[in-house]
């Protein structure tokens, strides 16, 4: 193990910020980063632009937040960004095909890193304190192995979120062409109403409907009830997440209270409202947990509830902190296919719902495997063959 400086190994671009005037939505220019907001589980998703860009990252590079409280904070620039003050564009000295095991060196010694950090409320990384932060990185013959086996398993993880977002995608649009413009296959296998299907209006809903379709709340249908309270004291190791507001805690439970296929709606917080649906069993906290009777039940009352997410967010009240609760989900109408075209659906979701899950155990275990080498790969006590 060698120890030597960042600047020794690494280019590093600090962030600049363009003038206000230059930037927006609908500049034409190239895609502008000035933090987190924007970062993904690898790449950013862009929502400005710049015809002023200072700073540069450039493809291949490391996106590294050096402000605030995500500093340290890291995704893949994918294309050419320009960068704001928040953020250094990173890359290692002998080329791109090393950025892997530059990246996870920084992983690897975040901690550190950040301790060195101005400021204690907001934290804040220098040019100065990055370049002379002083890195134990391994032997140069092993460098190249290490980097292209962490970036073996970051494409595989890549690979399933690329597929699971193609089967949801897919998901929803069985669902938007059944459920919402009802063109489910009728008896001769057409297209319901565009073959002419009869459709009735429902006083309810205050639209048509399939005839012969039910009108209930979702409280009628499903099973809507609030999670169990936990504060971090009473949590206990183990290897099952605690979703609390909808999102996962920091910290996990020896036990769930929530089977898998679980609807979660954020019961209080900025949040509040916010859906959510977890393929693993799950200790439901502070939010609001949603089951249909089968699996393909619950599926669809999972994309029913995200057709009308923005209604569910707009019910949300409180003057200080927002609030949905149980209640406000059980009210609300549903109009309720046949159980056999229920049953239809089920068979071709249900399969990419399976799908999904696999690949996110596979991607957790990757990861855990991934973390647990980590330390061992940078300090040689493990070696890539």
């Amino acid at each position: 193990m060698n120890k030597i400086k960042l600047s020794e190994m690494a280019n590093i671009v600090m962030g600049q910020s363009p003038s206000g005037e230059f930037c927006g939505e609908h500049v034409n220019g190239i895609p502008l980063l000035n933090g987190p907001a924007e970062f993904t589980e690898f790449y950013p998703i862009p929502v400005q632009f710049t015809s002023d860009p200072k700073k540069k990252s450039n493809k291949g590079d490391i996106l590294f937040c050096v402000r605030g409280s995500t500093t340290g904070r890291m995704n893949w620039s994918d294309q050419q960004y320009a960068i704001g003050r928040g953020l250094a564009a990173i890359s290692h000295k002998k080329g791109s095909e090393y950025n892997h095991l530059l990246r996870y060196l920084l992983e690897n010694c975040i901690t550190s890193l950040l301790k060195n950090a101005n400021g204690s409320t907001f934290p804040n990384l220098t040019s100065d304190l990055l370049s002379n932060f002083i890195v134990s990185v391994p032997e140069q013959k092993y460098q190249k192995k290490i980097s292209d086996f962490l970036r073996t398993i970051d494409q595989k993880i890549e690979l399933n979120n690329q597929v699971n977002a193609e089967l949801e995608k897919t998901a929803k649009t069985i669902y938007d062409y059944w459920f919402v413009q009802f063109d489910f296959p009728d008896a001769n296998g057409k297209p319901y109403k565009s073959s002419g299907g009869k459709m009735v209006w429902n006083e309810q809903l205050k639209r048509e409907i399939p005839n012969e379709w039910a009108v209930k709340t979702v409280g009628e249908y499903a099973e809507v009830k609030k999670g169990d309270l936990i504060t971090e004291k009473d949590a206990k190791d183990g290897e099952v997440k605690v979703v609390a507001a909808g999102v996962g805690f920091s910290y996990t439970h020896s036990e769930y209270n929530r089977d898998e296929n679980t609807i979660t709606i954020s019961g209080s917080g900025a949040n509040a409202g916010f859906i959510n649906f977890w393929r693993e069993p799950i200790f439901a906290s502070d939010c609001i947990t949603v089951r249909g009777k089968t699996d393909a039940d619950t599926i669809l009352i999972l994309h029913h509830l995200k057709f009308i997410q923005k209604h569910i967010l707009s019910q949300a009240t409180g003057s200080a902190q927002p609030h949905v609760y149980p209640s406000d989900i059980k009210i609300l109408n549903y109009a309720i296919p046949s159980d056999s075209l229920i049953n239809e659906f089920g068979k071709s979701v249900i399969p990419m719902n399976k799908k999904i899950a696999n690949n996110l155990k596979e991607n957790q275990e990757l990861i855990k495997i991934r973390d647990w080498l980590l330390p061992m790969l940078m300090n040689g006590q493990v070696k890539v063959g």
